[in-house]
């Protein structure tokens, strides 16, 4: 009997989370944990494991509503500058409220992404609609923009908010925050029934505009919808632990090779293999170099660069 490809990623899944809470600075024996233990799990190690699952999940379905939308196979919200965009925003409440208010920093972050995808969709625009290489130019060049801005911010701050905000940045979940776990969810789970209550529409618009208009659908109402589906899920992620880049690059590519490319089962099966991508990056941050850490973000982006290249590679023939 064939065995469904959810079910396998579950399990997947299962023994990451159970990798992520063991391995560290100091493993720990799951079945016999003391006192000592028991806290370093529950208050450290719980949090950045919720976090880097809610964030992975978050950019895995992100990522693949916008290769599906902009019908490219190298679109993601890093690559588009969504993420610098939430990024930016919410670095002014990360700084401002030194993270006291909780609904602060994801309203920012939200605001920051919106903004950014309506920009690089405006200039990845032409006369015959929304074009790959224009999109993905302009997403790249709004993105460095955005980044250049972000670190002129982080250097006229105060020294005591900018090593926090500078780790953020780079994706660094140690300072995993559970009072950003309600907020972030929230715009989270808008964002993921928005966007599975739109598969039909995503559907059409990765054949074409053509196919959408013969199924009685209207492509801009469509994207539009998508893209704020989108961008609610990059700026959970950005406000939950900041820049983490290439997980929506990888992890749609990897599903689709599993079970096709129709988003009923894409998108959820997106958002558990980006959950488990990310809590195995947190993971193998912390624990190869110990007592230094890595962050989620460094190691993503060694990961996903190369795949970038390859990908635009094989675009390019």
């Amino acid at each position: 009997m064939k065995r469904h490809p959810l079910f396998i990623m579950l399990g997947c899944l299962v023994v990451v989370l159970l990798l992520s809470l063991s391995l560290g600075q100091q493993p720990i024996n799951l079945l016999q944990i003391d006192e000592l233990q028991l806290k370093i799990l529950l208050e450290l190690r719980l949090p950045r494991v919720v976090v880097a699952l809610l964030m992975g999940a978050a950019l895995g379905v992100a990522g693949a509503i916008l290769q599906g939308v902009f019908r490219n196979p190298l679109a993601d919200p890093y690559v588009l500058g969504t993420s610098s965009g939430a990024a930016l925003a919410a670095a002014f409440g990360l700084l401002a409220s030194q993270g006291s208010a909780t609904w602060l920093v994801p309203s920012l972050a939200l605001v920051g992404a919106l903004m950014t995808s309506g920009v690089v969709v405006a200039l990845g625009r032409d006369a015959w609609g929304v074009r790959a290489e224009r999109l993905l130019l302009s997403g790249v060049g709004i993105g460095f923009f955005l980044s250049a801005i972000l670190m002129l911010v982080m250097s006229l701050a105060q020294a005591d908010g900018v090593k926090r905000a500078l780790l953020w940045m780079a994706g660094d979940l140690a300072g995993a925050d559970w009072s950003l776990v309600p907020a972030a969810a929230v715009l989270m789970l808008l964002g993921f029934v928005l966007g599975l209550s739109r598969r039909r529409g995503l559907n059409a618009l990765a054949l074409g505009d053509e196919v959408a208009f013969g199924l009685g659908l209207e492509p801009g109402r469509e994207r539009m919808l998508l893209v704020l589906a989108a961008a609610l899920l990059t700026a959970a992620a950005v406000a939950l632990g900041g820049i983490v880049g290439f997980v929506g690059l990888m992890v749609p590519h990897g599903v689709r090779v599993l079970v096709g490319a129709d988003a009923r089962r894409v998108l959820p099966l997106a958002a558990v293999g980006g959950g488990m991508l990310l809590c195995l990056a947190d993971t193998l941050g912390r624990s190869l170099l110990p007592p230094m850490e890595l962050p989620a973000g460094v190691v993503t982006a060694l990961i996903g660069a190369p795949w970038f290249l390859i990908m635009l590679r094989r675009g390019m023939r």
